[in-house]
């Protein structure tokens, strides 16, 4: 009895998965990561008596947008889907009568009979189909229950000290990677898989997370008051500390980050403040600028000393005597420092060097009075060139060797070439303004 009922359950069960399925998903709830799809049987329907975790040769699957769909055969994903519209599936291993030739779909039946009544008319096989959630899951609300250390950076001032702040805000992610997701998250699961089973992990590595992502933000020199105008760089810092745990253990990926405010103790506040102000003494105008001020408070104040102005005005030259230092001399530093730091100027294009050492653009040298160098060289009838041949008598320019004449008293060496070191007439030293 028991083989014959084998037998006729495997014929029975064969017969029945000859239909072709249409499996589809309604709309997932933004609370619903995955599900199971739904093989549609209507009142019209003769697919009833049909397994449902068999898919058919050539069943059709739709794909909506903001979904993924994966086929899974007895465990492991055979197929995959992201592109919305309708799959049809012609790779299946359980065949049907109504794909494909109907000689060979004939003979792979009685096959799938043969190895179903081995199982005792049982399948033998598990496939299913699987909708993952890809759009952006939304309100996922965070808190730091513990403050968080921040390094305040401002390497302009020199400030470089540890406050802790305190946020709050929403964060959204999506699932990047479905396949990743299915095999390391939800797994075979008999329904739905919701966000439920995994917000607390992601919320409680969200807040671990914060730490490099902030340190990421405090290299970049932001300070903790400009830290919710920088979102993009908070998500991308986000993502790259979250890389190992979401994107490469479960396939996901951070979208969006929204502060809703970020606070820090009011003793952090006043040390920042109290750095902020120390440091700009560093700059000596501003020291200046700032014992001015001081200065004008105290003249103020001593011009009402119960005592008399006088008793004031006293008592105040006695302090600033006591001090050391006054405005004047840190303007002083303070322009010393501007013109060391200023960029050094590339002289002008028509600049020329006198035989004083002053550079010079005009005509005259402002400090001994000489004319500027004649350019080109000087012709033996005395016209001053620049071309190969004198424009005067027509003579050949001279070889390329500098020729010399003093420009003190005009003595002129026999060999205009080569030059003494000093003029014998009047001891000058042959230079580059001696060039004629």
């Amino acid at each position: 009895m028991g083989l014959i009922k084998a037998a006729l359950g495997a014929a029975g069960g064969v017969l029945a998965d000859q239909w072709k399925e249409f499996f589809y998903c309604e709309a997932l709830p933004a609370n619903v990561l995955l599900c199971k799809g739904q093989k549609r049987i209507t009142s019209r329907s003769s697919n009833t008596k049909g397994n449902d975790n068999i898919i058919s040769n050539g069943s059709g699957i739709a794909v909506a947008d903001g979904q993924c769909m994966l086929i899974v055969e007895q465990g492991k994903i055979v197929e995959f889907c992201a592109e919305p519209g309708e799959f049809t599936w012609n790779s299946s291993t359980e065949p049907s009568i109504f794909t494909g030739s109907l000689g060979t779909s004939i003979l792979d039946t009685f096959k799938a009979i043969g190895k179903r009544f081995t199982y005792g008319g049982d399948t033998g096989k598990d496939q299913r189909v699987y909708y993952v959630n890809t759009k952006e899951l939304l309100d996922n609300k965070f808190g730091t229950a513990t403050p968080i250390p921040f390094r305040v950076v401002d390497s302009r001032i020199g400030l470089d000290i540890d406050v802790s702040l305190r946020c709050n805000g929403m964060y959204s992610y999506r699932i990047a990677d479905p396949i990743l997701f299915y095999t390391s998250v939800a797994g075979n699961v008999a329904s739905v898989y919701t966000r439920e089973q995994i917000d607390a992990q992601l919320k409680t590595e969200f807040i671990s997370a914060l730490q490099p992502a902030f340190a990421k933000l405090s290299d970049m020199e932001i300070r903790p008051n400009q830290i919710i105008s920088h979102n993009p760089d908070l998500e991308a810092a986000m993502n790259e500390a979250l890389s190992k745990k979401w994107g490469e253990l479960r396939g996901l990926k951070v979208v969006s980050v929204a502060l809703g405010s970020v606070t820090l103790p009011e003793e952090d506040q006043e040390l920042i403040k109290t750095a902020q102000k120390t440091a700009m003494y560093k700059d000596p105008t501003m020291a200046a600028a700032t014992m001015i001020g001081a200065q004008a408070d105290a003249m103020k104040t001593a011009a009402g000393n119960t005592a008399g102005a006088m008793t004031g005005f006293m008592g105040m030259g006695m302090a600033m005597n006591a001090g050391g230092v006054n405005a004047q001399d840190l303007f002083a530093m303070g322009q010393a420092q501007a013109a060391q730091s200023a960029p050094k100027t590339a002289p002008a294009a028509d600049a020329w060097t006198c035989s004083c050492g002053a550079v010079m653009t005009g005509k005259f040298c402002t400090e001994c009075g000489k004319p500027k160098p004649a350019a080109g060289w000087t012709c033996s009838c005395g016209a001053v060139n620049k071309g190969k041949f004198c424009s005067e008598c027509g003579a050949k320019k001279p070889a390329d060797a500098p020729l010399y004449k003093c420009d003190k008293c005009g003595w002129e060496p026999e060999d205009p070439a080569n030059p003494p070191k000093f003029c014998p007439e009047c001891g000058d030293i042959f230079n580059d303004n001696d060039i004629r």
